[in-house]
């Protein structure tokens, strides 16, 4: 039996049970091995979409290794972003320090590839030895006339949710240099989406169709000289509330620039998220073009995703994302579909966004924060979960127990986000539950196994048993095995044989359907 630790029991609700008092916002319990990463990890994920910028890790290589690429993140033009560069610390930048191997990686990069600005990310090391980055940034932009702007994310100031606030404050620096180039007044920031698969370029077609502007995406497919003119838009969107809430606050403290919360997964939200900006800009126009561009994509992918409806009806899901305003979307959208959300969390939710949680939820759903993989491996046994939607992280655990995963994580390579996305999430839903593959998985037949022995398959069958017993000898008697043999019984194998074989079947069947 999977144990949970007496201090995290109050980060854990069950929707029916007692009174709504669910901990959060708090530090990772040490030994609970928390699915958070630290803070360099939040500033990396955060800013790595700015195509045209150097990004330039100040520490071990081993954190550039870990960051390399790490988000699955486009760019329609340049792709500096993709390439990682690190300082390489050694014994003897640590004891006699790195400014010196700072300031000639800088140099040397800044005049190799041009970029149009450069973030340098101060690592655990830098910290511990106190290299002075802000003046060697300081001095190299002097020098180079390019924004060289130092990201404070030493790994161990926090987690990750403060590497998305030292990420947002290094955005902060580039934001209001351009005061030339014009901007309409029907126009916007998206905050918070990281072009994944494409996504930001899904999103701009739609509020081109409605007649909005985008002025910049920061930081899908961003670009240095758009983000500093973004303080000119007349609102900004955020899509991860999680990670670019504080910088949407800063733009509002200093530029009155308004913000709205959105998220473009799911049906609903799209929708919502497209008409939020219409009706914020009170044009009939644009609000008749807003309603037509959602008839339409609503009446294409409709009948689509009620056909895999008739496929994914009364399954059961677990959620466990990054931020709790993905999860709000997962929910309504799995409900499309027909599936009940079982669990679900986030690594950085706030009591708000989990009271939201408790309320579009059913009875009996598990809401987490913060948890662990003995955690929500013990909760998916006991709510006996089809799927899993999570990150990289997540994967192992899924497929451990013989459960089906939909990556919903920065890694993917399949755009979910908008109308579009939304039929690429059944699919994927479908895919997954649906495959063969889980008939074979030990952790399916062992429970399977378990449950068809404790339902007494001998005296269920007496007859077919007895033949089974007479015909194999060997296999001995349920009487004559203990509790630990009787989940390797021949008997209850060949019964699960015959009910593998059944569902094999089954799904083949349904799977030549669709």
């Amino acid at each position: 039996m999977i144990k949970i630790l007496d201090a995290r029991k109050k980060q854990m609700y069950e929707k029916g049970k007692g009174d709504f008092d669910l901990a959060c916002e708090k530090t990772s319990l040490a030994g609970s091995v928390s699915q958070r990463a630290c803070v360099f990890c939040g500033s990396r994920v955060v800013l790595y979409p700015v195509a045209d910028a150097l990004h330039l890790i100040h520490g071990p290589v081993g954190c550039a290794a870990y960051t390399w690429d790490i988000r699955g993140s486009l760019s329609s033009g340049p792709e500096l972003h993709r390439l990682s560069f690190s300082t390489d610390l050694r014994e003897q930048e640590v004891i006699y320090g790195g400014e010196k191997k700072l300031y000639a990686a800088l140099t040397e990069l800044i005049a190799a590839y041009k970029p149009k600005a450069a973030f340098v990310y101060a690592t655990c090391i830098i910290g511990l030895i106190g290299d002075d980055v802000q003046a060697v940034c300081a001095k190299v932009q002097t020098e180079s006339g390019i924004p060289v702007i130092p990201v404070h994310s030493e790994g161990f100031r926090g987690s990750k949710k403060d590497g998305y606030k030292a990420a947002c404050e290094a955005l902060f620096r580039l934001i209001g240099k351009d005061e030339i180039t014009p901007v309409p007044k029907q126009s916007i920031n998206i905050l918070g989406d990281f072009n994944l698969a494409g996504e930001t370029w899904i999103i701009k077609e739609y509020y081109r169709q409605m007649g909005v502007e985008v002025v910049s995406c920061i930081t899908g497919d961003g670009r240095v000289d758009e983000i500093s003119r973004s303080h000119h838009a007349s609102l900004n969107v955020v899509q991860c509330s999680g990670s670019m809430t504080h910088l949407a606050k800063m733009m509002e403290d200093t530029y009155g620039i308004p913000f709205k919360r959105v998220s473009y997964f799911g049906i609903e939200d799209t929708a919502d998220a497209l008409y939020t900006v219409a009706r914020y800009f009170d044009d009939p126009l644009l609000l008749r073009n807003t309603e037509e561009l959602v008839r339409t994509e609503v009446d294409r992918i409709y009948p689509e995703v009620q056909r895999y409806r008739t496929f994914l009806e009364n399954k059961k899901a677990a959620i466990y994302v990054g931020g709790a305003f993905k999860a709000f979307s997962l929910v309504k959208a799995l409900r499309h579909l027909g599936i009940q959300t079982a669990i679900v969390g986030s690594q950085t939710g706030n009591r708000e966004d989990y009271e939201y949680l408790k309320e579009i939820c059913d009875e009996g759903t598990i809401i987490v924060d913060d948890t662990n993989p003995l955690e929500l491996s013990k909760f998916m046994l006991e709510k006996d979960v089809d799927l899993l939607i999570g990150g990289v992280k997540e994967r192992p655990i899924a497929y451990k127990l013989g459960v089906a995963f939909c990556d919903h994580n920065h890694e993917r390579k399949l755009a979910l986000a908008g109308f579009e996305g939304m039929l690429n999430f059944c699919q994927e839903v479908y895919s997954s539950i649906m495959s063969p593959v889980w008939q074979f998985s030990p952790a399916r037949i062992n429970s399977n196994l378990h449950s068809k022995w404790h339902r007494g398959s001998k005296d269920e069958a007496p007859e077919a048993y007895n033949q089974y017993v007479e015909d194999h000898p060997q296999a001995g008697t349920r009487d004559a095995a203990n509790e630990g043999d009787m989940m390797n019984a021949n008997w209850n194998k060949h019964i699960i044989d015959k009910e593998i074989e059944g569902e094999r079947n089954e799904r083949n069947n349904k799977t030549a359907v669709c």
